[in-house]
């Protein structure tokens, strides 16, 4: 069973290989998936990586604070996503009479 890992503090040069190269001294790494601004397609600083789940808690204890591109990172189990509800605020539109 895989296990997704939090990667944040991440530098700004950090690439999916860049990563995956850190994580694999640790175990096999099955996907990285680094977070982009969908405006500017520039990175976040955090990412998410998975691995199968013993190899996931060896690198999660060995990786953690651990200096990476002159930052120090969080490195932890993904909690899953809030729904942060959603959808769409409305705007509304029509047309405005004027009749005054």
């Amino acid at each position: 069973m895989s296990k997704k890992i939090y990667v944040g503090n991440l530098p700004f040069t950090a690439t999916d290989d860049t990563v995956r190269e850190l994580f694999q001294a640790h175990g096999t790494v099955e996907s990285v998936n680094l977070i982009t601004d969908r405006d500017t397609g520039r990175p976040r600083g955090f990412g998410f990586v998975e691995m199968p789940e013993a190899e996931a808690d060896a690198a999660i204890s060995a990786l953690d604070q651990k200096d990476f591109g002159g930052r120090s990172l969080r490195v932890n189990e993904a909690r899953p996503r809030e729904d942060r509800g959603g959808g769409g605020g409305g705007g509304g539109g029509g047309q405005r009479s004027n009749r005054w």
